[in-house]
């Protein structure tokens, strides 16, 4: 079975069972308490806790995705058979309350234990057609913080009949997961192994641990199912790693005709850097010295500086975005514009080409100064990098060369350091978003200043919204331009606004922001997005899938915004403090133009 065939019979089998397909979210998540998408159910966090109603959005408390993620701790491992940066997820998601648990129960209401490892099971032997005799289970055998999950076990002895000697009771650090962050939806797990390999993680989402350490019986039990898409590729393809796979493989050999004479390991390492790279690059990240932009540039040098060690001079960029492009650009229709991709790509090379220019010299100094310990400390390799975008890699040549040794192992603590770091002020920033991003839309020059512009561009939503409501459906956005000072908004209407229009509409946005509204995205076909009312920007042409953000929800007392919308924005709409139009005038026959003020 190769990949096309497994997404579709995922989603039919999920779908015969009740659930919605969603599409996956970005790799920049709105949980500010991680850098980049880890898991699949990241984007599902304020379902779980009750914040948000699936069925209110989704139409279903049964959700099925293939989510694309990210994790930063297998930079360094990639180039052996299994390890990549970025990978698909694939997960069946129930967000309770627990409707039924009956596993031939095809509803829409919430479920749990038993529907969710029976279906597993079924989908593994049924659909995939898995002989049962390959495979065994685990589930948590319980600690000191929460107990043995008793039930699991007997559902997987009883009702589903495995064996006795193929359920596994497994400790915390294999059978217990989450919470994303340091605190959120968590719980005991049960797995499905195949031929002594991890294919199926089950979450059981029965306990909310508090930030303090505590857990606590979560109020609307949910299921949270991950299966690496790459790695039951591998399975089903019956092939020896992942980069044997039909989903590397064009890849591979685009690489192969480029620099054939590359070790295999290199090979790897640029296909994994080169496909990641695109996908972040597609979600906005740019390459930058913090945060995802930081993650996005260790991947694009340690690339370039592969490239410099073995002497090859083809654009692999250039090559290699058309590759991936073919592979998944009709899944991912955010990495068509390779034009955008590839001019980031070509942009960090040049700023390569001078870092390694300007840090010769100072990695010079560092020789110099080291002449008799003939050692590079960890902090200074670091140093090399951050501060000149030295890629470690190409340090590794000239200590070699000059008989040098490197503290390897001290510049890996220094790079998760700056990660945990990066980690922690993005949990702390405004909304969460303090990524370095090209939007085109907003301007800022630091983090600070992109405090602010996010917040001014979730008020230009509240300001269209005002606009419509007191002026007419037939007001249209013509433009915005955001910096952290002001927004401006350009909307069509034939006339200056009376005072009372204008503080009518000022009161408007005051009210939702006083109402500390959620805001949220989904992403969803264009066509789903138009019947429920999103609006467009006047002037733009949009993709098959697109991200569209939401003010307000039911819970909240009914959506008050809907907007098609690549983000970022804040998390609540009380986060922007007030809102103040300063002026008003015209731009030219038939178009309006606002500019206002938060804080």
């Amino acid at each position: 079975m190769y990949s096309k065939d497994l997404r579709k019979h995922f989603f039919n089998f999920f779908h015969s069972k009740g659930h919605v397909r969603v599409p996956s979210s970005s790799l920049i998540p709105d949980d500010p308490s991680v850098l980049l998408t880890t898991a699949g159910m990241q984007q599902f966090k304020r379902y779980y806790t009750g914040e948000l109603n699936a069925t209110d959005d989704f139409g279903s408390q049964r959700i099925a995705t293939i989510q694309k993620c990210f994790r930063t701790s297998d930079i360094e491992e990639v180039g052996d058979k299994t390890h990549l940066t970025m990978f698909e997820m694939m997960g069946n998601f129930s967000f309770g309350p627990v409707g039924s648990d009956d596993p031939e129960d095809d509803g829409k209401e919430g479920y749990f234990k038993r529907a969710a490892i029976h279906w597993g099971y079924q989908f593994i032997t049924e659909v995939l057609g898995i002989d049962p005799d390959r495979m065994h289970v685990t589930v948590f055998g319980g600690d000191d913080e929460t107990p043995f999950d008793g039930e699991a076990y007997d559902i997987w002895k009883d009702e589903v009949g495995v064996p006795e000697d193929k359920i596994l009771k497994g400790v915390r650090e294999d059978n217990f997961w989450g919470p994303t962050g340091e605190e959120g939806p968590c719980g005991p797990c049960t797995e499905i192994y195949v031929d002594g390999v991890e294919v199926w993680n089950i979450v059981f989402n029965e306990f909310y641990k508090e930030r303090g350490g505590t857990y606590r019986k979560a109020e609307r039990p949910g299921i949270d199912t991950g299966m690496g898409f790459e790695r039951l590729s591998v399975m089903l393809e019956g092939v020896d790693n992942v980069f044997e796979s039909e989903l590397f493989r064009p890849v591979m050999a685009k690489i192969e005709e480029l620099a054939p004479n590359m070790d295999e390991a290199i090979k790897r390492v640029f296909a994994d850097h080169l496909r990641a790279a695109t996908f972040l690059i597609a979600d906005g990240v740019v390459p930058s010295n913090k945060e995802a932009g930081y993650i996005l540039r260790r991947l694009l040098r340690r690339v370039m500086a592969y490239q410099v060690k073995y002497d090859v001079h083809a654009n692999l960029f250039e090559e290699m975005v058309p590759v991936i492009k073919e592979l998944f650009g009709e899944i991912y229709p955010e990495i068509n514009d390779s034009d955008r991709i590839i001019g980031v790509f070509e942009t960090e090379k040049t700023k390569f080409q001078e870092a390694v220019s300007r840090g010769l010299k100072e990695m010079e100094k560092i020789f110099e100064e080291n002449r008799e310990e003939k050692r590079i400390t960890g902090e200074q390799a670091f140093n090399l990098f951050s501060t000149y975008g030295f890629p470690i890699e190409l340090l590794k040549e000239f200590v070699e060369g000059k008989q040098f040794t490197l503290d390897e192992e001290g510049f890996q603590k220094k790079v998760a350091e700056h990660q945990e770091t990066s980690r922690a002020g993005a949990g702390n920033k405004f909304g969460g978003h303090g990524l370095v991003l090209d939007t085109g839309e907003l301007k800022a020059g630091s983090e600070e200043e992109m405090k602010k512009t996010v917040g001014l561009h979730t008020a230009t939503h509240l300001l269209n919204w005002a606009l419509r409501h007191e002026l007419g459906d037939e007001v249209k956005q013509m433009g915005s331009d955001i910096n952290p000072e002001r927004l401006r908004f350009d909307f069509t209407f034939d006339r200056k606004l009376t005072m009372e229009e204008r503080q009518k509409i000022e009161d408007l946005v005051n009210d939702k922001i006083n109402a500390n509204l959620p805001v949220y995205m989904r992403e969803m076909p264009k066509e789903e997005a138009e019947q429920l009312g999103a609006v467009a920007f006047f002037k733009h042409k949009y993709p098959a899938i697109v991200k569209v953000y939401s003010v307000g929800s039911e819970a909240s007392g009914g959506v008050v915004s809907r907007e098609f919308c690549g983000g970022p924005h804040v998390e609540y709409t009380g986060q922007l403090g007030s809102f103040k139009i300063t002026k008003e005038e015209a731009v030219s026959a038939g178009i309006r133009r606002i500019r206002a003020t938060i804080g």
